[in-house]
């Protein structure tokens, strides 16, 4: 196979050990000498037929030798994770869950004298909402004595994000996708609440590393700095470390704020046999469709993805810009073992193409496209709540995927009243029969019913070719 045939993943630049190619849709890994070695050694000691058979790391399947680069001498083919997302999209209950599955496996590594390099989040995916790790290079042999290498990165890209809206109430998604190393550790100890000070943990892994920076932030003090690198620890002193901070991470929870569509469910504008009405026109479209991969739009509490994926639907991604309707649709997905994946998503600013050469991390839209998307009481909170055109809406919703299903709610619809009240009727253009003309330009309308007093109506597509 010859190099133009693979192309290099614009994530995989930093580990010298191994490269990551996407070969028609293949994951491969390229694995150079002191990759490979470190792969067989890891390989042989047992714990990647462990951690594989607990679905705890990515399945890989040795493929020999390949075409690619004289650099690499052995390859690996990895499979593949349904859709990529970052940490900076997970909900609080995910990105908790990736922090203990990272310390979970650095424990179960080190009773094999085995350590982790790094402690990088991105080293972490979901298949549904079970978090798994996908690096398999990130294994070393434990050296008697050392200290945890990966404390500080682990901090700022698991715990910190966590304390910050455990502790001071503040979601960190934004914060963390404009820093996307993390929250530094000095920025979020100048957060914390006084009483911080009395929190053994609190110090031991914010406030004591935050005023060590800070300390040894001048380069002449170097006997400070190598008087550090050179400290050593007992193994059972490291592994303490590790279950302790293991314990508070799982103690955590959000600080709870009020959310506008927490409770929607319970408090939707439209009665039962709406509801019911609604179900059985999602029902027969995704019975009929099969998507792979189909998108929720607004997905709340995962009510609709859950109905999808027991119609037909293989995987669904949910957006929503509401942390509380998330953490229930988190909720509602570990509890039903769900293949649905709920995202921190504001899709009028939605996470964009980022990090090195604007490549390294993709786009929602780069990272795979669905085969079909839903958008239930979706496209007013755009047209009406943010003033994006209502053509722009819907080109846009068609572009995404072959076929969808979108809710149209009229103006006379409560929950629109409501917007109105506060920003006054300045959409001339919301309505109906505009919205049926700009949806007839590019679709063909399979189907549609209205399903409430008030109008609210739903639309099968197809995009025309």
């Amino acid at each position: 196979m010859n190099l133009i045939h693979g192309r290099r993943h614009p994530a995989s630049f930093r580990d010298s050990t191994g490269t990551v190619f996407d070969i028609n849709g293949r994951i491969v890994r390229g694995l150079s000498s002191e990759g490979a070695q470190r792969y067989f050694n890891l390989k042989q000691s047992g714990l990647l037929q462990e951690l594989e058979q607990a679905d705890r790391i990515i399945v890989s399947k040795d493929i020999g030798l390949m075409d690619l680069s004289p650099k690499y001498i052995h390859y690996l083919e990895h499979e593949l994770i349904p859709y990529i997302s970052y940490p900076y999209e997970w909900p609080f209950l995910l990105l908790k869950d990736a922090a203990l599955l990272h310390l979970s496996i650095q424990i179960q590594s080190l009773e094999r004298d085995i350590v982790l390099s790094d402690a990088s989040a991105y080293n972490i995916q979901f298949k549904g909402v079970s978090p798994i790790f996908i690096d398999v290079l990130s294994f070393r042999p434990y050296k008697e004595g050392e200290l945890w290498g990966g404390h500080r990165q682990f901090c700022e890209q698991f715990l910190n994000p966590l304390l910050l809206h455990a502790i001071i109430g503040v979601p960190y998604q934004a914060w963390y996708r404009g820093s996307l190393e993390g929250i530094p550790t000095e920025l979020l100890a100048n957060l914390l609440p006084l009483k911080s000070w009395f929190s053994a943990r609190s110090l031991a892994h914010v406030l004591l590393p935050a005023w060590s920076q800070k300390k040894f932030a001048d380069k002449r003090k170097n006997k400070a700095i190598q008087k550090i690198k050179n400290a050593t620890i007992p193994k059972a002193v490291y592994k303490s470390f590790l279950s302790q901070l293991h314990r508070w991470i799982e103690s955590l929870s959000p600080k709870k704020n009020q959310t506008a569509w927490g409770n929607y469910s319970e408090t939707r504008t439209y009665q039962s046999q709406e509801l019911i009405a609604k179900k059985d026109f999602i029902t027969e479209f995704v019975s009929k469709t099969s998507p792979t991969l189909l998108w929720d739009l607004g997905c709340n509490d995962g009510e609709f993805a859950e109905l999808a994926l027991q119609n037909g639907a293989e995987v669904v991604v949910g957006f929503d810009v509401d942390l509380g309707a998330l953490e229930k649709a988190v909720f509602r997905a570990k509890e039903k073992k769900l293949n649905f994946l709920p995202l921190y998503q504001q899709i009028t600013n939605s996470s964009p193409k980022q990090g090195w050469l604007l490549t390294e991390r993709s786009s929602i839209t780069d990272r795979g496209s669905p085969e079909s998307i839903i958008a239930l009481a979706f496209i007013h909170h755009l047209a009406i709540g943010h003033n994006i055109p209502l053509s722009e809406v819907i080109a846009w919703l068609v572009h995404l995927a072959p076929n969808g299903v979108v809710e149209f709610v009229q103006k006379t619809d409560p929950t629109i009243q409501q917007m109105l009240a506060l920003k006054g009727d300045i959409f001339p253009d919301y309505n109906e029969e505009y919205f049926l003309k700009l949806l007839h330009e590019k679709t063909t309308i399979i189907k549609s019913r209205t399903i409430s007093e008030t109008g609210r109506s739903l639309y099968w597509y197809e995009r025309k070719t």
